[in-house]
């Protein structure tokens, strides 16, 4: 399996770098009938009322409040909790197909278990039926970095199994309120990248690392194990949901259920035996560490052995309940990286998740804040999901273009971006990959999880002066929102539309 999977990685390199680029001029109808485009957000990152209507802190908010997101906090975000008809009424106009959001487990069952909050119930039912109502579909995640804070202080959440319990009692509710409507369920959002920010450098929610190896100071943590652990019992959890909902609820409610992982792409820096072997190994560390339980029903071989007994065994029943618990996978990619081998980092006593794949990642750097243009990466991933997974069915749920958050709303570099994404995405769908949607992160200007909102994603510009927070189209809105309506309008295009829109007085007021 080994041997196949590196040879295959030599002839995909040599292939994406011909193929790269081929397809920037195209329209939605070059894409299958069928194929779904939206946008998404997340739940703390958008919908403000952090102290309404019975909600209670989550991970996240602890975090934030601590003062590591610049300060800021998603106490009012977007406030989607009040301007959720507003924001419908914007993905009417852009003409999304579909919406991608997160339920807050802390605002649905406040303590974590046990009773439902009727508010937080009336909320998703709202917005869901506010989606409908408009032709949108709503497609849904469970967990999106937030959970309860009851539970982390009670068990330290993703370390105990007994998450697994309480997480399919969570999706338990989810699926009986909202599975009349809601089609597209995922788990987990990014379990990969969660548990090695989490539980190993310890920059993100529930912010644990040890020395030597987190990024910054974590109160208490074991970078060695902790991610092993974590990512196990997101695994089992994740299974243990869709075992639940393929047995209780999709015959009735016709719906799909998946995961989401960080979708990497990497490519040797150079053409050694050594830097290919390497950047193997990286994709079995970041990539088949979940799929590979999730296809065939186990962890690679080389990650139980560099791991060792700090990663742990799935038992027989376990290993039964994980393979093939998916409908469809969720992709999340931003960027490729390269990879040049290095041993000393495998001989090195001091372990963790980076020390055990033994190599060096170098990044292209691209614009200062923003990503480089590498839709090639993208291709590589699904052209890999292709021969090694057996090509499910995919959504990339996450792919844009950083920028500093300004309110200038001219943002071509994130239309080049998507629309090169966009480009490699159809090469990757007519070379049979079984891609079926594409979601732009993100709909709106949202609270990035590290930079607050110094940085920014959006389509829209969210204007936190104003009290009413109005919303206003960026270029790449106007583009996307012409490419979704069949017009193959040029990035220039877009932007004659967008200096239109903001020699109007409303936008005139935020310049």
């Amino acid at each position: 399996m080994v041997g196949s999977r590196l040879s295959f990685s030599l002839c995909l390199v040599l292939n994406l770098s011909v193929t790269a680029f081929s397809s920037l001029e195209f329209s939605r109808y070059d894409f299958p009938t069928d194929f779904i485009f939206g946008a998404g957000t997340s739940a703390y990152q958008v919908e403000g009322a952090a102290f309404q209507d019975g909600r209670t802190p989550s991970t996240w908010y602890t975090f934030a409040h601590a003062g590591h997101a610049h300060g800021a906090t998603g106490d009012i975000a977007c406030d989607e909790y009040h301007k959720y008809k507003e924001d419908v009424k914007l993905m009417v106009e852009t003409g999304l197909d579909a919406y991608r959001f997160s339920i807050s487990w802390s605002r649905l069952i406040p303590n974590g278990r046990g009773p439902v909050n009727p508010k937080g119930l009336e909320y998703y039912n709202n917005l869901i039926n506010e989606l409908i109502k408009h032709g949108i579909e709503p497609h849904v995640t469970l967990f999106h970095v937030d959970l309860p804070q009851v539970l982390e202080d009670e068990y330290e959440g993703w370390l105990s199994r007994r998450i697994v319990k309480d997480f399919t009692e969570f999706a338990d509710v989810c699926f009986r309120e909202f599975g009349d409507r809601v089609l597209h369920w995922t788990t987990l959002n990014e379990g990969n990248v969660f548990v090695l920010a989490g539980y190993d450098m310890g920059f993100i929610p529930p912010q644990r690392c040890s020395p030597p190896f987190g990024l910054t100071f974590c109160a208490k943590g074991n970078s060695s194990s902790e991610p092993y652990i974590a990512g196990h019992h997101l695994l089992l959890a994740h299974a243990s949901a869709a075992r639940l909902y393929k047995k209780k609820y999709q015959d009735k409610q016709h719906g799909f259920i998946g995961i989401n992982i960080f979708g990497y792409w990497f490519a040797p820096l150079t053409n050694t035996t050594e830097d290919i072997i390497a950047t193997q190994r990286a994709k079995d560390f970041y990539l088949g560490w979940f799929l590979d339980p999730l296809v065939s029903g186990d962890y690679p071989e080389i990650v139980k052995k560099n791991a060792g007994a700090r990663i742990p065994a799935f038992t027989k029943n376990e290993c039964k309940q994980v393979k093939g618990s998916f409908d469809f996978i969720g992709i999340n990619h931003y960027l490729a990286i390269h990879i040049k081998d290095n041993p000393e980092k495998l001989k090195t006593d001091q372990r963790n998740f980076a020390a055990d794949v033994g190599v060096d990642m170098i990044s292209t750097l691209g614009p200062p804040g923003q990503y480089p243009v590498m839709p090639w990466g993208l291709q590589g991933v699904l052209e890999y999901f292709k021969q090694v997974y057996g090509n499910p069915p995919i959504y990339i749920h996450e792919n844009g273009q950083q920028m500093k958050r300004n309110t200038t709303l001219n943002d071509t570099a994130r239309v080049e971006y998507i629309q090169a994404y966009m480009g490699g995405l159809l090469d990757a769908i007519r070379n049979g990959s079984n891609a079926r949607g594409y979601f732009i992160w993100s709909f709106l200007d949202v609270l990035e999880i590290i930079e607050g909102y110094e940085s920014s994603y959006g389509l829209y510009y969210v204007d936190l002066d104003d009290p009413d927070l109005k919303r206003y189209p960026k270029l790449s809105a106007h583009w996307y929102s012409g490419f979704l309506k069949g017009k193959n309008i040029t990035p220039d295009e877009a932007n004659d539309i967008t200096k239109n829109k903001m020699a109007l007085s409303n936008a005139r007021s935020i310049q």
